[in-house]
């Protein structure tokens, strides 16, 4: 059943035991502590959940109902939370830190917080950001939820050498796995490259590249074709970093910079497949005004070009 991922599954295992031992998970008390991991948790959640119930504890720790009422009647027992009763339901009791706990949990926050720093300050300051960023991906992907763009996205619009490799190769790959366009796409990027390099100048070409420690994760361009007349290209996202507002965030750089320009007239092109982009170039002020099918790059198409005039 799992012979396909046999590999990934040893992979993530063999991360767990090692993260374990790295936090000390399987001592038997938590940080030099009285406490287990459990009951820190607890304790943390009560701590930080405004009007906290069991019922939340259970579904959020995903602990036995029995083992948390044992625990919430020794932190009772110990004066480190209290209950109070709901007046709009007697049978539900909220949670709630006592001074002695919040004391507890302000120490274990300590704790917490020195553990992590002895493991984190010998590294250079990239792989404090490496490691920390891989946390983050690690998280956001098996939830599902893409993190928010945030001060380590970083967007630039200077063009370096290998930038437009890295762009072709998102477009091949990220075309080929999700709308199963075949290898003559790619070639087809490579071609506009190739053409746009005849004649690029930064005088009236920009280039956008939003970017995460330091690799492409999405990008933009406009391109001028006259001193009134621009086009949108290359308008790509990495699916890890989308839903998050990188993609409205590099549209209104492009739109800014038309206006800033002054090109009066935009226009771009695009195929019907790709719905997302379209409604933000709708949102943006596009309207269609031509289309037309065609068999490209594998595949039956119908290709469409969007056109939008700036004030």
């Amino acid at each position: 059943m799992h012979s396909k991922y046999a590999s990934l599954i040893h992979i993530v295992r063999r991360f767990n035991r090692f993260y374990t031992n790295v936090l000390g998970l399987l001592d038997q008390h938590m940080l030099d502590s009285e406490f287990s991991l459990a009951e820190a948790r607890i304790l943390y959640d009560i701590g930080h959940t405004e009007n906290c119930t069991a019922k939340e504890l259970i579904e959020e720790l995903r602990i036995d109902s029995g083992y948390l009422s044992r625990i919430i009647k020794r932190f009772v027992k110990d004066d480190l939370i209290y209950r109070k009763q709901s007046t709009e339901d007697g049978r539900l009791y909220y949670l709630y830190l006592t001074d002695k706990g919040k004391d507890t949990l302000s120490k274990l926050d300590d704790l917490s917080n020195g553990q992590i720093y002895q493991m984190i300050s010998c590294l250079s300051e990239q792989d404090k950001i490496n490691v920390v960023e891989s946390m983050k991906s690690i998280e956001n992907t098996l939830k599902g939820e893409p993190a928010l763009i945030d001060e380590s996205v970083k967007i630039r619009c200077d063009l370096r050498p290998g930038d437009v490799g890295i762009l072709i190769h998102l477009h091949g790959w990220i075309y080929a796995e999700e709308c199963g366009y075949n290898h003559a796409f790619e070639g087809y990027v490579c071609k506009t490259f190739y053409n746009l390099f005849e004649n690029y100048s930064p005088e009236k070409d920009r280039f956008w590249f939003a970017e995460m420690n330091g690799k492409m994760i999405g990008a933009i361009a406009i391109i001028g074709h006259s001193e009134i007349q621009a086009q949108l290209r290359w308008f790509i996202i990495h699916p890890a970093f989308r839903r998050i507002g990188l993609g409205r965030k590099l549209m209104n750089e492009a739109m800014n910079y038309c206006k800033e320009k002054g090109y009066q007239h935009v226009f771009l092109e695009t195929t019907e497949d790709q719905k997302t982009a379209i409604r933000m170039y709708i949102q943006a002020g596009f309207c269609k005004v031509a289309e037309r099918e065609s068999s490209l790059w594998g595949k039956n198409l119908v290709e469409q070009t969007y056109e939008l005039y700036l004030a």
